[in-house]
């Protein structure tokens, strides 16, 4: 079989729309929810670090994620709003698989992660008193440790595979990334196994992790349940809210994207929707945390504070 042997040498994106009107307000738009989600994770990641309060499993994992978050937005946004203010919305051929394996590499870490942060949730609902004996720091590290290596993996099999195709034909991405499907179109060979792999990989790194994380909660709203007290049960619950909501609106989106028949795709509509789970739930992610979490708005009060009379105490 031929390696890499391609007369495509670029892809050409379409982007999101042809109005130039509508680009300059998508560009501000993308623009402010890039920075806030940067902002937003960063902020996360100081505040578990500084704080002693935070140094526990839990945010051990929301620190992963954030860094995720950071990586995962930058992977799209910084070339889409390149492209949002250019005619030519080109790509090389190797800065598109690049995209595309960093963009596998990432979404599919983010499943894994979500799935750590549940067992986490497990252990503390329904195991409390063995909570620092099982979640012990060299666990949660291997169990990090291989979320990414889990990623990485499932990124890696799908982008050999994919170079070992050839691109002689149309180079025109109806996508405002490169992301695997599209690209696996424009292929002038057979890419059947290609996508048989990618099905599976996605049954392996995505829908698995989601089976598991509702049979983890199926057993945490057990242990709920059985709490006799409505504040403990209100207590118990709101430990593991955030990251319910989180994980409904990452898998909603992933679900609307890929779960739908073939017939019913739009590609305005799934445009959109990648786009909210590439960019937006990395901004809203930090804000669901930090909002409804007491521990963090504390530490954030507990270093607002320290810092002002530092300053009070030089002046």
């Amino acid at each position: 079989m031929m390696w890499n042997y391609t007369k495509v040498e670029e892809f050409i994106l379409l982007g999101l729309t042809k109005g130039l009107d509508l680009q300059i307000v998508l560009f501000v738009l993308f623009l402010i929810i890039y920075v806030i989600s940067l902002m937003g994770n960063v902020l996360i990641i100081c505040v578990s670090r500084i704080s002693p309060r935070l140094h526990t499993p839990m945010y051990f994992f929301l620190s992963n994620l954030s860094f995720l978050d950071i990586c995962f937005a930058s992977s799209v946004a910084p070339k889409t709003l390149m492209n949002l203010l250019s005619r030519q919305k080109r790509i090389s051929f190797e800065g598109c698989f690049i995209q595309m394996v960093v963009y596998m590499f990432l979404g599919g870490t983010e499943c894994c992660l979500l799935l750590a942060m549940a067992y986490d949730r497990y252990v503390a609902i329904c195991s409390p008193l063995h909570y620092s004996t099982i979640m012990h720091p060299s666990l949660c590290k291997i169990m990090a440790s291989g979320c990414w290596i889990g990623g990485l993996s499932n990124a890696l099999i799908n982008e050999f595979l994919a170079l070992r195709l050839s691109f002689c034909g149309s180079n025109v991405i109806n996508h405002f990334f490169c992301e695997l499907p599209s690209v696996l179109e424009l292929s002038c060979t057979d890419a059947s196994l290609n996508k048989t792999i990618m099905f599976f990989c996605a049954i392996l790194v995505v829908m698995g992790p989601f089976v598991l994380i509702l049979i983890t909660y199926g057993y945490i709203i057990s242990s709920i349940l059985k709490i006799s007290t409505s504040i403990g049960r209100k207590k118990a619950f709101s430990t593991c809210a955030s990251h319910i909501i989180v994980v409904t609106l990452y898998y909603g989106t992933i679900i609307f994207m890929y779960m739908r028949p073939g017939d019913t795709h739009v590609a305005g509509q799934d445009k959109m929707a990648t786009l909210f789970y590439s960019i937006g739930t990395p901004m809203l992610n930090p804000l669901i945390y930090t909002l409804r979490n007491k521990d963090v708005k504390r530490a954030l009060l507990g270093i607002t504070r320290k810092k002002t009379f530092v300053k009070i105490v030089k002046k």
